[in-house]
């Protein structure tokens, strides 16, 4: 299945809760879920807000919870189910272990050490190679990072007006997971340890468990 590149809004809109996936544009009105909040409503897309939906199948429900999960850590289908399995085979319970493994991509380390806005700009740093791991260029955003690894922006990346920003707003708001540790002035963090289930607070809304039930059928 190709990538989609259209409106990243519209998975937000499916959904029916911001995933924030165009990073701050998500917290301003300027988010159709707000929009609609506000009064001007933007329905499903495609779908006419006037045509009563039908009750969804318990298929439907966990199929749902999976598409969430995997839009919000902006993954194709087979990179996903591939997760799924390797947490099959990881010892305590799947859904906690998917959660883990999501949490250790580099791709997402990065968008949690706020060298970028979202997943998909981060994604991005990595694969055009202005990401460094313990010293040395890392171009694969699935890669998963492991307890004490260092995480640093290229020495040639680091004049980014881009990364700088990203950064900056960071300090203004200072809220660094906890299973991280970073220093903006070096723009170099360490993955301190493996997050907990709980500690995720971004996927408080989130039932993995129902994505396990699907994958398990």
């Amino acid at each position: 299945m190709a990538r989609y590149l259209g409106p990243k809004c519209r998975y937000c809109r499916i959904e029916h809760q911001p995933l924030g996936l165009k990073g701050e544009r998500c917290t301003t009105l300027k988010c159709p879920l707000r929009k609609q909040a506000g009064g001007a409503h933007t329905g499903l897309p495609g779908k006419d807000p006037k045509v009563r939906a039908k009750k969804p199948t318990d298929y439907g429900i966990q199929l749902r919870e999976k598409q969430r999960l995997k839009r919000i850590y902006g993954m194709l289908e087979k990179q996903f189910h591939l997760t799924f399995e390797e947490a099959v085979r990881l010892p305590g319970k799947t859904g906690d272990n998917m959660i883990k493994l999501l949490e250790r991509r580099l791709d997402n380390v990065v968008y949690r050490l706020h060298f970028a806005v979202s997943r998909s700009q981060a994604s991005q740093l990595v694969s055009h190679g202005h990401i460094f791991v313990n010293g040395k260029r890392l171009d694969i955003p699935s890669y998963l990072v492991k307890p004490g690894d260092e995480i640093s922006v290229a020495p040639s990346s680091k004049k980014m007006t881009l990364i700088q920003n990203n950064l900056s707003a960071y300090t203004k708001n200072n809220n660094c997971e906890p299973w991280l540790s970073l220093d903006t002035a070096e723009m170099k963090g360490k993955f301190v340890s493996v997050p907990e289930r709980a500690d995720v607070r971004e996927l408080e809304k989130i039932n993995e468990q129902l994505v396990v039930e699907l994958y398990s059928k």
